[in-house]
C-alpha cells in the first residue's frame, strides 16, 4: 500500500508516518484550494493570501484524518487489538491493525468509533465558526467551513457499506453476528467493495471524458485503491483461515546439512573424497542429491548458505579468468 513512510511524532502510544505519496495529494489538494475553491468563496484576494488558506485547510484535513483513526485506534486497544501505528498517505490515513478484531461486537465498534469522531470534529467546527462569525476574518471561517464539510464528507463517505470502508467493516460485523462465519462475511463485505471500486473507476472515466480531467482521474484512483484493497482483504482472510490449525513444522523446509567454514570444497558431497576424485566431480553429486545446498558454519553459528550451483559458478568465473589471463600472457591463442 505504502511506498516509503516516516514517522513523524506518537500521541497516545500510537506512531504516526507519513507516506511519501501523501505529498502529492497535499499538493494537489493546496492547489486546487487555492486557484478554485476560496477564490469563488472569497473573491479579489491575493494568490499568496489563498496558497496560505489552502495550506492552512490542507493541514487542518489531515489533523481531522489523524483524529478519525485515533479513534479507531483508541477504540481497538479497549478490545487488545495491536495497532502498528497510523500512516497518512495518498488515500488520506488508515490505522494498521495488526491483528483481526476477535469478534463481531469489537469489529463493529472499532469501524463505526471513525465515522461518529469525524461526525463529532465536524459539529465542533461548525460550532467554533458561529462563534467567531461576527468579528473575525472571512478567510479564518471560509477555512473552518471547509473543515466543517471535509469532516461530514469524510464520515459519510466511510459509512458506505463496502469493505474495506469503516462501513464494509460494519457490514462485516453484522453478517458474522449472523451467520458465524468470518470467511463468509469477509467474502460478501468485500464484493460490496469491488463493486465500489468498479462504480467510483467508470464514474470517475465518464468524468473525464466530460471535462472534469483532474477530478475524474482522481475518482479513477480511488475506485482502483477501493477494488484493490478489498481484494487483498478478501485474499488474507481466506489464507489466515485456511491455516487455521496448520503448525509451522508442517509448512517449513527441513535445514540443509552443515559445513564448516574451513571444510574443503571437495567434501561438501558428504562423502569421502580419494586423492583422485576432482572438485567438480563432487560437487556434481552434491548437485544430483536430494539437498544440493549446505549451511556454512563458523564459530559454531550458521554465516551463509552454499549450494552446487553458487560454486559452479565460482569454478567457471576461475576459468574464464585464467583463460584470460593466458590470452594477455600469449596472444597468439586467442
Amino acid at each position: 500500500m505504502f511506498t516509503r513512510s516516516f514517522p513523524l511524532f506518537s500521541i497516545f502510544g500510537f506512531r504516526i508516518s507519513i507516506d511519501l505519496s501523501w505529498f502529492v495529494l497535499a499538493a494537489l489538494i493546496v492547489w486546487s484550494l487555492a486557484t478554485d475553491l476560496f477564490p469563488e468563496y472569497l473573491p479579489e484576494r491575493s494568490a499568496q493570501t489563498y496558497y496560505v488558506m489552502g495550506t492552512v485547510a490542507a493541514l487542518g484535513m489531515f489533523a481531522s484524518i489523524v483524529f478519525h483513526e485515533l479513534a479507531h485506534s483508541l477504540v481497538a486497544r479497549v478490545y487488545d487489538i495491536k495497532i502498528a501505528g497510523i500512516t497518512l498517505f495518498i488515500f488520506g490515513g488508515v490505522a494498521e491493525l495488526e491483528d483481526e478484531p476477535p469478534t463481531p461486537k469489537s469489529e463493529f465498534l472499532v469501524a463505526i468509533a471513525g465515522p461518529i469522531s469525524s461526525v463529532v470534529l465536524g459539529g465542533a467546527l461548525y460550532l467554533i465558526a458561529m462563534l467567531l462569525e461576527t468579528g473575525s476574518p472571512p478567510e479564518v471561517l471560509a477555512v473552518l467551513s471547509y473543515l466543517t464539510v471535509i469532516n461530514i464528507v469524510l464520515a459519510v463517505f466511510n459509512l458506505i457499506p463496502a469493505f474495506p470502508l469503516d462501513g464494509g467493516r460494519m457490514l462485516r460485523a453484522a453478517l458474522w453476528w449472523r451467520q458465524g462465519d468470518l470467511r463468509k462475511a469477509t467474502r460478501l463485505a468485500s464484493l460490496m467493495g469491488a463493486a465500489l471500486g468498479i462504480a467510483l473507476m467508470i464514474f470517475g472515466a465518464y468524468n473525464a471524458f466530460d471535462g472534469a480531467l483532474v477530478g475524474g482521474m482522481w475518482q479513477i484512483l480511488i475506485g482502483y485503491f477501493v477494488f484493490n484493497a478489498a481484494g487483498q482483504a478478501r485474499r488474507q482472510t481466506e489464507i489466515v483461515a485456511r491455516l487455521q490449525g496448520v503448525s509451522v513444522a508442517q509448512l517449513m523446509r527441513a535445514l540443509p546439512p552443515h559445513a564448516p567454514g574451513g571444510l574443503p570444497v571437495a567434501a561438501l558431497e558428504g562423502g569421502t573424497v580419494t586423492a583422485d576424485q576432482s572438485a567438480v566431480a563432487a560437487l556434481r553429486q552434491l548437485l544430483r542429491g536430494p539437498q544440493p545446498e549446505a549451511l556454512v558454519v563458523a564459530d559454531g553459528k550458521a554465516v551463509g548458505v552454499i549450494s552446487a550451483r553458487d560454486i559452479f559458478t565460482f569454478l567457471n568465473r576461475q576459468a574464464a579468468l585464467r583463460n584470460a589471463a593466458s590470452v594477455q600472457r600469449d596472444p597468439g591463442r586467442a
